[in-house]
């Protein structure tokens, strides 16, 4: 992208991020707080997403600002991981203000990460709360297995005993005054690719575990109706300061959707819950097309960044295996 100059997302001046990870139990919880609050749209192409109040990026609801967007493991019992965002805001003084008390505006998806560490131990609202808190400190940059990225995996088909390890992935950039960053919890059934040389860069392993299986080739096994492992989804969000509505946020959100095309193959299954968010959080005047367009190709950078900065040893994986 010569027109980019990639920068730290810590430069979005109205965005912050926080974690909090249990590593022992392979769980945690992202929190993209929004100071000054965001117009949020979202895209769902997956088959099972687990989310929470992820109505309030419709065009047809109340164009209140949001105050957060959660991404944690868990499944939909991570869930709960909101409640916690919730209490911490509103001790803070921060929501939609009705009167009596003020209530934050906070979405939700999860991704399926019971498989890998503990299935037992969920992100539950005291962990919410502890990344809520380091979120309104300050943005944590780190990436690969941290926050809701330190149980991802990709390449389920087979189960975890084939899959490879994931993460979570970022990657921000600047076009003149217009900035773009993505934020990506890759936990996908499909493998990952590089789209700019077509090479995988992690996926479905072959049962000895010495190269790679292509997921989509396996598939074709399955003509009839078959139930593939589906502890999977990809979840993700991107975040612009240019000036936008939430109807025109939907539609960079599905926009964003290419992303994960390039990158993840097969993708958006009825064994995934791919979702993605878009938020504009600044006053940047700038062409819808150009945000879109400029947000994939952000959003295909924080996948690989996902992967490269998640690695671990095939012995820690496979410890870590349910």
């Amino acid at each position: 992208m010569p027109y980019t100059r990639e920068i730290s997302i810590k430069e979005l001046t109205n965005l912050r991020i926080g974690h909090a990870s249990d590593e022992k139990a392979k769980t945690g919880v992202t929190v993209l707080y929004f100071p000054n609050g965001a117009r949020v749209g979202c895209d769902i192409s997956g088959g099972g997403p687990a989310s929470r109040e992820t109505t309030l990026t419709s065009p047809v609801t109340a164009d209140n600002p949001i105050n957060a967007i959660v991404l944690s493991g868990g499944s939909a019992y991570g869930l709960a991981a909101a409640d916690g965002v919730m209490r911490f805001l509103e001790s803070q003084g921060i929501g939609y203000p009705t009167g009596p008390a003020v209530v934050p505006l906070v979405c939700q998806s999860c991704i399926y990460d019971l498989g890998y560490g503990s299935a037992s131990v969920r992100p539950d609202a005291a962990m919410g709360e502890e990344a809520c808190r380091h979120a309104l400190a300050c943005t944590d940059s780190r990436t690969g297995n941290i926050g809701a990225g330190i149980g991802a995996t990709v390449g389920k088909l087979y189960g975890m005993a084939q899959a490879t390890k994931a993460g979570l992935g970022i990657a921000a950039v600047e076009v003149g005054p217009l900035q773009m960053a993505a934020v990506v919890v890759v936990n996908a059934l499909g493998d990952i690719y590089n789209p700019k040389n077509g090479r995988k860069i992690a996926g479905l392993k072959t049962a000895d575990r010495v190269g790679y299986l292509d997921t989509v080739e396996e598939m074709y096994r399955f003509l009839k109706p078959h139930d593939p492992f589906t502890g999977n989804t990809t979840i993700g969000a991107v975040i612009t300061n240019a000036a936008f509505s939430k109807a025109e946020m939907n539609k960079i959100a599905s926009m964003t959707r290419c992303a994960y095309a390039r990158c993840i193959n097969p993708v958006a299954t009825m064994a995934d819950g791919d979702s993605i968010y878009a938020a504009s959080t600044g006053q940047v005047f700038a062409d819808i097309n150009v945000v879109g367009t400029l947000a994939a190709e952000v959003m295909c950078e924080a996948i690989q960044n996902a992967i490269k900065s998640s690695k671990v040893s095939d012995k820690e994986f496979l410890a870590n295996c349910q």
